[in-house]
This record gives C-alpha cells, structure tokens and sequence, in this order.
C-alpha cells in the first residue's frame, strides 16, 4: 500500500510540474496581440487556458491528498532507534591512582 501511493505521488509530482511549464505565462498575450508567434500554439490563441487550469488544480489535489497520507503513513510506523537496540551500558575502566612521594 505505502509502494502504491509513493508511486502515485511521484508521478502526480512529475504531472504537476509538467502541465505548469506547459501553461502560457502572463506576458505571452502581449506578443500574440502583434501577431509573434500566435500561429505556434498547441491548442490555438486561447483554447488551452481553461483545461489546463482545470489539469494543474486536478493534479495538485492528487498531490496533496498522496502527500498528506503518506504523512499520516509514516506516523504509524514504529520507529526504530539504533540506541533503542543497543542493551548493555558501558563499562567504565577504572584508572588506578599512584602517588608519587619522592621528594629531594
């Protein structure tokens, strides 16, 4: 179940990512109103605005929806501690203690 949904998250992440580089940002109205570049769209002058909203908000969803329950996953794990495994305490050497009592 944890191997599904990471996978599902992955590629939501790779979706997400490519459907925002395939939108059209602000500033590109302003060549296409001169005639730069209006012929070369994908989906016409302005077809592609309305489904690809609608694409990113679908996939942005998905995408929170996995992160959150891989979240919640993850807080069900018990965790494990390398300290936790390790039982016997440490053992103190004993340094013994000599006096010097030459004196001249």
């Amino acid at each position: 179940m944890d191997t599904i949904i990471n996978v599902i998250h992955v590629v939501a992440a790779l979706s997400l990512i490519l459907t925002v580089l395939l939108q059209a940002g602000k500033g590109a109205a302003m060549g296409s109103g001169l005639g730069a570049g209006s012929s070369q769209t994908m989906f016409g002058s302005s077809g592609a605005g309305n489904f690809l909203t609608k694409l990113t908000t679908g996939i942005a969803i998905l995408f929170m929806v996995t992160s959150l329950t891989l979240a919640v996953f993850s807080t069900k794990k018990k965790s494990s501690s390398l300290i936790q495994q390790v039982e016997e305490p440490v053992q103190k050497q004993e340094v013994p203690i000599t006096t010097d009592n030459t004196s001249n």
